[in-house]
């Protein structure tokens, strides 16, 4: 087809183009990155000025601002609303990195044999969200764009999406769409290609354990002062039970809990354990006893420090009792929890458990609900469908880990189920150094959007 013609005609340009986005280091969470990522912003603006959008806006929020691009080609045809992000995760640490984070290299490896693109952000979320402006592109060139489309990109989703929420809520008539797309997952694997169709929520917090007015002789006091890091170690192992259970009371009294039918679905998804284990490179799987690996990253909720800090951590020796540590904790969330009243019953918990040697801080950063997409729609049929033509493989519904708040968003405000349209990899290392994208995965994505507008537009005349 022609559009596949012009892709195909394209590649070099194509590539080039993300190469350059991805030597934008558009860090929401490190204000010193702020340029950076209004240039990411004005970066997408002129990509979809360049592809043939009529109506290209940088909305400011009281953040980072949020693209919109449309183009309506006929107000009685069907309405696709694509969304994706242009900021990125921080890179640190950069010592682990292989080739620095913002300047993209290509390399060959064992799953990419084509090569993949090694930058921050290339898997999450510029190289997926990227495959959408430019399926536009290659449609418009060729005159057969089926759809009306329109684009709402953002810079704030490594960080919470604060300001998101308001934009959906101010704007629902310009953003009204007959289905959304999401380019913000990965598939099983390019030989088993999938569809997500539900993720997890999150509730993000950080916790802070003081002791003494300063820190400590570990000689003189040791044994007569509480550590605040020995006690926020105890307090955290506390809420965990020995069948890695979360202990925190009330946690799963909102949990759905599925049926043994659709648990036996789920895990017919091709998975080999030995394999999973080989490229993390650990001896056994860890998680919540009873269920399986697949079911613990699909279907459970989870609690996991992230991040933990306090004392002497310089080079050599200082025997000290520190005055205060420090934890990031974030709790993965399944159908039918909400993020603030787990936020809520965790802080509560936290100073339960806190010994009066110590006093304690609970602050909830972000979070987002769970969200569990149809895979019946007229949408998910078309992308069904596309998927089926490019990978000539029908692809498999799965539930995914991570969380993506939008998408329950899109369900309250805009009443459309989003199609979780993802073409990367659960090995592209997303939030970790070395993170990348495979070359053939960024194409066959931009292939597979531009057969779901054709296969949307069919079933939607039927």
């Amino acid at each position: 087809m022609a559009v596949n013609q012009y892709i195909e005609q394209n590649k070099d340009k194509f590539l080039n183009e993300l190469l350059d986005l991805l030597r934008i280091p558009s860090v929401s969470a490190d204000p010193k990155f702020k340029k950076d990522v209004f240039a990411a912003a004005n970066f997408v603006k002129e990509s979809l000025e360049k592809a043939g959008a009529d109506v290209v806006e940088v909305c400011e929020t009281p953040g980072y601002p949020i693209v919109y691009g449309e183009k309506i080609i006929d107000p009685s045809l069907p309405a696709v609303l694509v969304y994706g992000h242009y900021d990125v995760q921080p890179a640190d640490p950069y010592e682990l990195w292989d080739s620095p984070p913002f300047e993209p290299v290509i390399k060959n490896t064992k799953i990419h044999p084509e090569g993949a693109i090694f930058a921050r952000g290339s898997a999450d979320d510029k190289g997926q969200f990227y495959m959408h402006i430019k399926a536009f592109e290659a449609m418009m060139a060729e005159n057969d764009l089926p759809c009306n489309v329109k684009f709402m990109i953002e810079g704030e989703e490594e960080v919470g999406s604060d300001n998101l929420e308001k934009f959906v809520v101010d704007h629902k008539e310009k953003l009204a769409a007959d289905v959304i797309l999401i380019s913000d997952t990965h598939m099983i694997s390019m030989e088993n290609p999938s569809i997500t169709v539900g993720l997890r929520g999150m509730a993000y917090m950080e916790v802070e354990v003081v002791g003494a007015n300063r820190d400590l002789h570990s000689g003189t006091y040791g044994g007569a002062v509480a550590n605040p890091i020995n006690v926020l170690c105890q307090m955290i192992a506390s809420m965990l039970d020995e069948n890695n259970h979360v202990t925190i009371p009330g946690f799963y009294d909102k949990v759905q809990e599925l049926t043994e039918d659709q648990r036996k679905r789920l895990n017919e998804a091709p998975f080999d354990l030995e394999e999973y284990k080989s490229k993390l490179n650990i001896q056994d799987v860890h998680g919540e006893k009873g269920y399986s690996t697949i079911e613990r990253v699909g279907i459970r909720p989870t609690l996991d420090v992230n991040g933990i800090w306090g004392g002497y951590i310089g080079e050599g020796a200082k025997t000290v009792l520190p005055s205060k540590a420090n934890a990031k904790i974030s709790m993965r969330l399944v159908p039918d929890q909400n993020w603030q009243e787990i936020a809520k019953i965790f802080e509560e918990y936290f100073i339960s458990v806190a010994p009066k040697s110590v006093k304690v801080k609970v602050k909830a950063h972000h979070g987002g609900a769970p969200a569990v997409v149809s895979d019946s729609s007229v949408g998910y049929r078309a992308a069904e469908a596309a998927m089926e033509e490019t990978f000539g493989k029908r692809p498999i519904p799965t539930r995914e880990g991570g969380s993506i708040p939008i998408v329950a968003l899109f369900q309250k405000e805009l009443g459309t189920d989003p199609i979780l349209f993802g073409f990367g990899l659960d090995t592209d290392a997303l939030h970790s150094p070395n993170e990348h994208y495979g070359v053939k995965n960024y194409f066959i994505g931009i292939e597979t959007i531009a057969a779901f507008f054709r296969k949307f537009r069919e079933l939607n005349d039927q």
